[in-house]
């Protein structure tokens, strides 16, 4: 199974949710199985690395920030990906209009308990510390419930 999550640039919320998910699913029996990686819906950031204040907030928090470059959606990540999860009901029509299915696409915030339906994840890119911060309280609640769902349908 693949699970692509996606953001507008790549370069903060689609790499911090990545990386928090890909450590939820390791501490998981089965999450081993599971692939996940991250794409930007705009090709403005390709090649750029994770935004420092992104990494900075996941590596103060005992995740990998390293080893990450910006990519734009491609059509054979419509192709091979069972999963995309979105940090905005906009990167959804993008992906829809790209050719993904319904069955492929979530928000983000569908997996927090304390988001509302179709809320967006909150985009931290023009404010400071606290906001990186409170992307990744969102995160943090959210992908740990991902990840046993998947681990359960896969």
């Amino acid at each position: 199974m693949i699970v692509t999550t996606v953001c507008w640039g790549n370069i903060c919320r689609s790499p911090m949710a990545e990386r928090i998910l890909a450590s939820a699913l390791s501490s998981l029996e089965g999450g081993e199985g599971i692939t996940v990686n991250s794409v930007g819906v705009s090709s403005e950031e390709t090649g750029n690395p994770m935004d420092p204040r992104a990494a900075r907030v996941l590596k103060a928090q005992g995740y990998d920030a390293g080893g990450h470059a910006a990519r734009q959606v491609s059509a054979a990540d419509i192709e091979r990906t069972d999963l995309f999860v979105a940090a905005e009901q906009f990167h959804l029509d993008r992906l829809r209009a790209l050719g993904a299915r319904e069955e492929q696409l979530a928000l983000m915030t569908d997996f927090d308990l304390e988001s509302q339906p179709g809320d967006a994840l909150p985009d931290p890119w023009y404010g400071g510390a606290e906001d990186f911060d409170r992307t990744l309280d969102v995160l943090e609640r959210a992908m740990p419930r991902l990840a046993a769902r998947l681990v359960k349908e896969s």
